[in-house]
């Protein structure tokens, strides 16, 4: 005679076994989408914020511009970005004076051109001063209006080369 095992349902998967933990359903672990250092170093960056960037991320937080959703210090390669709009493809970079005329960032630009995001960069004091302005040009770029590679003395923005900006010779 079959020995009763009681009432529960059978452990075939289902939501009896969804309730545990992966590591208890004998589940292989994943590794993480990030590396910890990763984790660890966005979070000193977050920390670390100045003024200009917590003004922007005031804007730009709980969807609050346009409904875009931003997230702070993406890591992209080896950077990472001061802020990131995933969905729209877009990089928002904060720079000081020490960023005036920089090799680095235009590495960093291509860089980021090549993995897909447009580059957006903002003199920290502009926003600081401007940060109206600062967040209608943030939303020409997000509705398409601002939408080739544009070098000013206030603002510089790098467009992603995708296959339908190449294609048209852009």
């Amino acid at each position: 005679m079959a020995q009763d095992k009681g009432s529960s349902p059978p452990r075939s998967g289902g939501e009896v076994a969804r309730a545990q933990p992966e590591t208890e359903r004998g589940a292989l672990e994943q590794p993480s989408r990030r590396s910890s250092e990763n984790i660890e170093r966005a979070r000193q960056l977050r920390q670390g914020d100045n003024m200009a960037e917590a003004m922007l991320w005031n804007e730009l937080k709980a969807k609050g511009l346009g409904g875009y959703k931003f997230v702070r210090q993406m890591p992209i390669g080896p950077y990472f970005a001061d802020f990131a709009c995933r969905k729209a493809r877009l990089v928002v970079e904060l720079d000081g004076s020490q960023h005036a005329d920089s090799e680095y960032d235009r590495r960093r630009d291509a860089l980021m051109r090549t993995e897909g995001f447009s580059v957006l960069r903002f003199w920290s004091s502009d926003v600081v001063k401007q940060t109206p302005s600062v967040c209608e040009t943030i939303l020409a770029v997000l509705d398409g209006r601002l939408n080739e590679d544009t070098v000013a003395p206030d603002l510089r923005f790098i467009l992603a080369r995708t296959p339908e900006t190449t294609e048209g010779g852009v």
